[in-house]
């Protein structure tokens, strides 16, 4: 497998950097995780979007999913599409909501709302507890800890493994999900303070902390926010995992997993 980073600043695109996006790819099946703020000109930058040949979202937060509007301008109207995209729609696998909120966001007023359709463009699965077959990918689905319904991913294919953990407090079950990953794709929004909000996000410490306790090979901290000290949230995750193994990941980042 290999994993792109479109972008990876936490809660709003910062400097130069897009929000949550990535692309995993393997055996010419192109997956797309996250479309946030800003991603969908770097996809076009490293790829064609229509390449892409199903997308997932760990939930539907902006900066997690704000550019799927875009893409469905994109799609829609491009004027020489390498294909009809009535006829091979987009598998989109996301929260049960996802054809309801993408179509109140893409719709121009309040009154088009009930009408807009994008089902001519996307083809919707909503994600739920469990394994699911995506193209060559085998994923394993479980719920995050955040305010609103969010998963984290466990991506296998060829006997290689990534966990993504989406946005996550600590208290969900993520160290069953990541048990034995070869790589751990772990957001760290903040530096540790024993007063930090439950079930929101996970300090540099715990993304550090879980990769020791799943026994992972190796950590890819991403999501941190502008207004947050990256340098610090690495220092706190290779103080509970290691220096070596441990990676802060930057936008334009490609990684053999």
């Amino acid at each position: 497998m290999k994993l792109f980073v479109l972008g990876c600043s936490g809660s709003s695109p910062g400097p130069s950097n897009p929000s949550s996006g990535y692309l995993l790819e393997a055996e010419d099946f192109l997956l797309g995780m996250e479309l946030g703020n800003g991603t969908l000109a770097e996809l076009q930058a490293l790829r064609d979007p229509f390449d892409l040949d199903a997308l997932v979202f760990s939930h539907l937060h902006p900066d997690h999913c704000a550019d799927f509007t875009a893409l469905t301008v994109f799609r829609r109207y491009h004027p020489a599409p390498p294909y009809d995209p009535r006829v091979r729609r987009l598998p989109v696998h996301a929260p049960v909501e996802a054809p309801s909120r993408f179509a109140a966001a893409y719709s121009p007023d309040e009154a088009d709302r009930a009408e807009t359709d994008l089902t001519d463009v996307f083809e919707f699965h909503p994600l739920h507890s469990g394994t699911i077959e995506i193209g060559p990918f085998r994923v394993d689905v479980g719920k995050a800890a955040h305010p609103c319904e969010a998963y984290g991913f466990r991506i296998s294919h060829g006997g290689r493994t990534l966990v993504y953990t989406g946005d996550t407090g600590p208290e969900a079950p993520l160290e069953e999900l990541a048990t034995g990953a070869d790589v751990l794709l772990a957001e760290a929004s903040w530096t540790h303070a024993e007063d930090r909000p439950r079930d929101l996000h996970l300090s540099g410490r715990q993304a550090g902390r879980l990769a020791r306790t799943a026994g992972v090979g190796r950590l890819l901290v991403t999501h941190v926010p502008p207004w947050t000290d990256r340098d610090a949230v690495l220092g706190e995750a290779r103080e509970e995992f290691g220096e070596e193994l441990t990676e802060l990941v930057v936008k334009g980042a490609t990684f053999e997993i």
